[in-house]
Formats: C-alpha cells, structure tokens, sequence
C-alpha cells in the first residue's frame, strides 16, 4: 500500500468531498501542538455503517468533554460518511471520523477563537491483528497505566489518550507481540491499547468494569450478544494476578473486531469454543 498521505480518492472535509492528496491542515493547527482532536473509528460492512448513529453521537460527546462542540449535527456527519464511501466506491471499509481545533487567531494554550473543523477518511483494512483470528493474538504487557479520571476526560475518545497506546503497541511489536495490555492507575487490569479485553473462566465472562477507559460501543455490543445466549457477564475489577485462572480470552474493538488471545505474558489461553462463537456471532451480526 502506498503511503496513506499519497492516495486517489475522497475525503469528506468541512462540508465537501476533496481529493485524497488535498486534504490537508496548516502547520499551526492547535490540535497538531495540543491535542485538542476527537475521533471515531467505525467499519462498513455491505454498505452499512454498524452502529454509525452510535459512533457519531459518541465524537460529538467526546468534543464536549475536550470543550468544543462540532458544528454539525449527528444526521450530517452521518450523511457525510456515506457521501465519502459512495464517492470511493466502497461497500465494506474502514471510516475515520476526525473533529479538532484547527488554526486561527490563537496559538497558546488557548484556542477558544480557533474553528472546529471535521473530516471523514476511509480506507479498505482487513483484520487489525492478521491471522489472530485464527491462531490467538499475543501480548505483552505494556509498563505504562491508563490514567485517572481525575487527570484526564478518560471517557473521550481523544487523541491525547492514545500516546501512551503507540509507545506501548512499538514495544509490544518489537517483543514479537501484536498488541500491549494495560492495567489502571489502581493496578487493576484495563483495555489494549485500541481494544476492549474479555475473559472466561467456568463458562462465565469477565471483563474490566469501564470506570477509567473508554466504555467501547464493540464492548457493549459483544456484552449484549453473550447475554442474549444466556451466559452470565461479570463487569468488574480484576486482578493481574487473576489472569492465570482464565481459560480463553478474547479482544473487541471496531478495527480488532473480536478477535482470540493466546498468550499475555507467560500466560497462556485456549482458543475454545467460547470465545469461536463470539467471533462467528459477531461476524453473523455486523452482515445482518
């Protein structure tokens, strides 16, 4: 693939549909020197958007808790992400949602007189992790800890949150890993670094109560679907001494979709039939 900066196509950008290579921001940028950027990442599958409604209500929430708001509306930027996959000819994709403080009159910390602008990017991305789902994916355990609500918005699906994800996820892949686990400020067992994390023991589910990360809407999908099964899900804290006890365990994440895990660390998981049927049940869901 060529670099992602140098490709033809669309992109949806302040209100209209430019070529790929000009969708460009000014150096300057306040959200280039601090941060102040939201986004969304969502897959098409046959010509729909799953949970799009959700995923656009989800960045206009995120830019009110970095204090700005999205001059459009949802219904827009919905209509806006179709208008970018038709106009690449796109069935099943990729669509990145991104809304920021561009530049302006202010340079400083301060970026109240900036305007907020927003695009729609998207791409054709086969499975996040390779041929994880199949095999199980490794990982390593990342030294960095998802911080405090009290330090951060750290229910915002903010770009400043994910930092520490990339330096993580580089160390994990130089270790022969494919992605990094994160525990909390409290010690406490948390997310990957663009992933939701499960576990089972004794054909129950358990996974990290969402109180200091981002509460995925793949996440709640995934909980939803084991309950309608019938099997039971216990949102909770978990230990990292716990992970020895757990059988199989699996991610969810737009972009990880769900996919196994079989190792973290010295630990090890089965790649059973659990965790084979959330995957095949999800699959079966996002192609209703």
């Amino acid at each position: 693939m060529s670099s992602y900066e140098d490709r033809d196509g669309k992109i949806w950008m302040d209100g209209k549909l430019v070529d790929w290579r000009d969708a460009n921001v000014h150096l300057l940028t306040h959200a280039l020197h601090y941060a102040s950027s939201v986004f969304e990442g969502e897959r098409c599958y046959n010509g729909k958007i799953f949970k799009g409604v959700e995923h656009s209500k989800r960045l206009k929430a995120s830019a009110n808790l970095l204090d700005f708001e999205i001059p459009y509306s949802v219904e827009e930027i919905e209509a806006a992400k179709y208008a970018m996959l038709e106009a690449n000819g796109w069935k099943d994709a990729y669509v990145r949602a991104v809304a920021w403080r561009g530049a302006g009159e202010d340079m400083g910390v301060s970026s109240k007189k900036n305007p907020v602008r927003l695009a729609i990017a998207g791409w054709e991305w086969g499975n996040y992790y390779g041929d994880a789902k199949m095999k199980g994916a490794k990982l390593d355990i990342a030294k960095w800890k998802r911080p405090s609500p009290e330090t951060i918005p750290v229910h915002a699906k903010a770009a400043g949150l994910y930092m520490i994800c990339t330096m993580s996820k580089h160390e994990a892949e130089a270790k022969g890993c494919s992605d990094a686990l994160f525990m909390d400020y409290r010690g406490y067992v948390a997310e990957c670094t663009g992933a939701n994390i499960f576990f089972v023991k004794d054909g129950e589910v358990h996974t990290p109560l969402a109180d200091c990360f981002l509460n995925g809407i793949t996440r709640q999908t995934v909980i939803a679907m084991l309950k309608e099964k019938g099997i039971r899900v216990w949102e909770r804290h978990i230990e990292p001494y716990e992970l020895e006890s757990f059988e199989q365990c699996w991610l969810t994440g737009t972009a990880a979709e769900v996919t196994p895990v079989a190792q973290i660390g010295d630990y090890h998981f089965e790649v059973g039939a659990l965790v084979k049927d959330a995957v095949a049940s999800y699959e079966k869901l996002v192609r209703a």
